[in-house]
Formats: C-alpha cells, sequence, structure tokens
C-alpha cells in the first residue's frame, strides 16, 4: 500500500486510485518516523478481485484488506511484459506493425517494468550471469512472435487499448476494471480482447476464463447501453483463440452473481469472518504463515467489527448463477 500524504493505492476492486492519506506517523526502532498504514473497506469489484472471493474469501481479505505483500512471479511479470509490448505495437503505422519490431520493444519496455516495480528485481536477484534472464526474455519474445499467428495488427484499429472502465450498478456496486483492447466496426459492434500468455483452459473449464470476459461486456453494457457484439479470449502459450458471443441475459446473470458475491464480502467485511476455501491451488499461495489451513494466523483484523447476523454462516457461498 502506498503510504505517502498523496499517492495511491489498489482499491477494493483491484484496481489503483488516487488517495490521501494524514501525516500521521509511528516511531520505528531506529527513531525514524514511518507513515501510518491506512486501511480502506471494500468499495467496488474488479474481475480479480471477485475472482479471489470465489477462489478463497480469506485470499481476498489478504489482498484487499491487510494489503499483504506478494512475490513476484515470473509468469505474471511475463504476461505484464507481453501485454505492455503488445499495447505499445499499434502506437506504429499499421505496416509497420511487424513481428520483428514488437521484439524489438521488450528490452525498453522491460526496462520502464523495472523502474516502475523495483520489486521484480527480486526475480534474477541469484542469476549472477543472466542466463536465467535471458531465457526468460526469450520466452517473451516467442508469446509475441505467436500472437501474429493468431492476429494480424496490419488489419486492426484499436478502439481503446488498456482501457479503464467503471460503471455503478442501480444498487451502487461499483465495477471497474482494465480492458486490454476493444474493436469497433465501422457498424458499430463491438469486440472485447483479452490476452493470455498461458494456455487456453479445457472445455470444461471454459466457463470460468469467460467469467472476466463478461463482467467487462457487462460494465460496457451499463455505460453504453450497447451488449458487447463479441468477447475474445487470445490464449498465446497455447496459439489458442477462445470466442464468445454475449447476449443480454448472459449480462444479467453475471450481474445478479456479482450482487450475491458483493453481499457475501460486505457480510464477511462487517463481521471479519473470512474463512478459507482449501484447493490445489494453495500450494501456489504466498500467505500460507497467515492461514489457519497451516497452522498460520491471520494479522489481527484491521477494521470495526459489527456483530454476526444469522445469515453470516452463509458468507463466501455463491449460489447458481
Amino acid at each position: 500500500m502506498e503510504t505517502s500524504s498523496e499517492g495511491s493505492v489498489e482499491d477494493g476492486g483491484g484496481v489503483p486510485v488516487p488517495v490521501s492519506v494524514p501525516e500521521a506517523a509511528v516511531v520505528g526502532s531506529d527513531g525514524a518516523q514511518a507513515p501510518q498504514s491506512v486501511v480502506i473497506a471494500p468499495s467496488g469489484l474488479s474481475p480479480s478481485r471477485a475472482g479471489d472471493f470465489m477462489q478463497c474469501p480469506l485470499l481476498y481479505r489478504f489482498r484487499v484488506i491487510d494489503r499483504l505483500p506478494e512475490k513476484p512471479s515470473e509468469a505474471a511479470t511475463r504476461g505484464t511484459l507481453v501485454h505492455a509490448v503488445l499495447e505499445r505495437l499499434f502506437d506504429a503505422p499499421a505496416a509497420e506493425r511487424t513481428a520483428p519490431r514488437a521484439k524489438s520493444l521488450i528490452p525498453a519496455q522491460w526496462d520502464r517494468l523495472r523502474e516502475s516495480r523495483p520489486e521484480i528485481g527480486e526475480l534474477f536477484a541469484d542469476d549472477p550471469e543472466g542466463e536465467r534472464l535471458a531465457r526468460w526474455l526469450a520466452e517473451a519474445e516467442q508469446l509475441v512472435e505467436r500472437w501474429f499467428t493468431l492476429e494480424d495488427p496490419t488489419r486492426l484499429e484499436p478502439a481503446e487499448r488498456e482501457l479503464f472502465v467503471e460503471a455503478e450498478l442501480e444498487s451502487g456496486l461499483r465495477l471497474r476494471g482494465i480492458i486490454d483492447r476493444v474493436d469497433v466496426a465501422p457498424t458499430g459492434e463491438v469486440r472485447i480482447v483479452d490476452y493470455k500468455t498461458g494456455k487456453a483452459p479445457r472445455p470444461e473449464f471454459a466457463e470460468g476464463a469467460l467469467f472476466q470476459m463478461k463482467f467487462y461486456a457487462l460494465v460496457v453494457w451499463r455505460l453504453k447501453g450497447v451488449v458487447p457484439r463479441r468477447l475474445q479470449l487470445v490464449y498465446l502459450g497455447s496459439g489458442d483463440v477462445l470466442t464468445y458471443d454475449p447476449v443480454l441475459a448472459d449480462l444479467e446473470r453475471v450481474e445478479r452473481k456479482l450482487h450475491a458475491l458483493w453481499e457475501a464480502i460486505q457480510r464477511a467485511t462487517e463481521s471479519g469472518d473470512w474463512r478459507p476455501r482449501p484447493t490445489k491451488l494453495c500450494g501456489w499461495c504466498d500467505h500460507q504463515a497467515h492461514c489457519p489451513e497451516f497452522g498460520g494466523t491471520p494479522p489481527p483484523y484491521p477494521l470495526p467489527v459489527r456483530a454476526a447476523e444469522s445469515a453470516a454462516g452463509e458468507q463466501g457461498r455463491m449460489g447458481p448463477d
């Protein structure tokens, strides 16, 4: 969390927003003053934070309420780098959007990423010869190059890239996120595109992968009154493209699901009752030391706690769409 008097934090929806905090400070063991941390209750939902809560309510708490630090991963950082390259490529004239040009953007984007996020330097701290870094950058090049087998950027003129969207529903729930690319046809039809640097899921898991895209489609519909014609997931890890053409009923179901999810989050926020949901994904979690499933203890809950209502025992449960 950013603790300067004028800075930004990642709000409850998972998107950085500006915030002003008091100049209150505490004195550390070395006598130096450090700004006092500020805890902000969740104020909305993004696809990633909604996914966190559905995966494990306690994980959501660790990330949104406690803001526990997490180590950067090679896979996630590579995804960020590739996204930046694909976004910047469209700055060039259509005829110059070639694979060699895209790969040539990688070094500068890698430098920018390290400057903006110094903690990324930890990834290759134990690689003095740079061999692992070289392999990692080569893998990023392969992902960028594969994209050219799936889409032709010389024939694309995105209406938006890395578009921040936010909409407030009638209930007051705010939905927000960042869409990788928005294409608009001459006829006005909208296509939402998201790049994934991993592999496409098996068919039985495709619905989970489409949740994020339906979330974005819902926001666009509420903002513009237009149901996107197509949702497109581009999987650079496996060379697959997953598409889905939503209808209004899809978006209404997602809206109902998000309202139920937000009610569960609000109950947990007020009661302080965030329950872990063990899955095979726990093995990759950075917060095992604080998780009761691994013998850990969560940090003291930093928000006021209200008396639990009778329905509070059901927090974290989601019914069918």
